[in-house]
């Protein structure tokens, strides 16, 4: 791990030299160290604290995807980051489904891929109650009480700044109307 000190670099052209420039023209440090001895393009002062930090969160995600395309779609299947998550699982599972329905050019195809498929199928679905099981122990769901109290909260301030009674009830038949329609 790097010690978060300035170096001076020992000569102006030095190809780790801090990127950044000032009123004085080129940093004269050089890019802060990463953990594993290589050196960011800009310095402790410059930035490369934060540079640091989001080579780490990037560093963190929990597969390591080379093909653009795979990424891509994983990015695409997954709406979280966090660690504690089982939404990347879920996301591969449906590619690898997506990929092999893709595959299938008529019924005969379908058919020889039927055991296959319907093996995803269960997985995808065991993982798909498993996260909600764990997202549901963190606090991270709402249920529909709390989406319900959610609503009539958002229709208080919206009536403080509203003063049309039949405006307000507009609004407030909408959302509920949505409200019903997610919960």
């Amino acid at each position: 791990m790097s010690d978060h000190r300035f170096e001076r670099s020992p000569y102006p052209a030095h190809p780790n030299r801090c990127v950044a420039a000032g009123v004085h023209g080129q940093c004269n440090n050089l890019g802060l160290k990463d953990g594993d001895g290589n050196y960011l393009p800009n310095c402790l002062v410059h930035g490369g604290q934060g540079q640091l930090v989001n080579n780490k969160k990037k560093a963190l995600q929990n597969y390591n995807i080379t093909v653009a395309r795979w990424r891509r779609q994983l990015d695409e299947k997954k709406g979280s980051t966090e660690i504690k998550s089982l939404r990347d699982e879920i996301g591969l599972l449906r590619i690898l489904l997506e990929t092999r329905l893709n595959r299938c050019e008529d019924e005969h195809d379908l058919l020889l891929q039927s055991a296959a498929i319907s093996d995803l199928i269960m997985k995808i679905n065991m993982v798909v109650q498993a996260c909600h099981k764990l997202e549901s122990s963190m606090g991270h769901l709402l249920d529909k009480q709390a989406i319900l109290q959610f609503a009539q909260v958002v229709i208080n301030i919206i009536s403080t700044s509203v003063t049309d009674d039949a405006q307000i009830n507009t609004i407030a038949d909408s959302i509920l109307a949505h409200v019903k329609e997610v919960a």
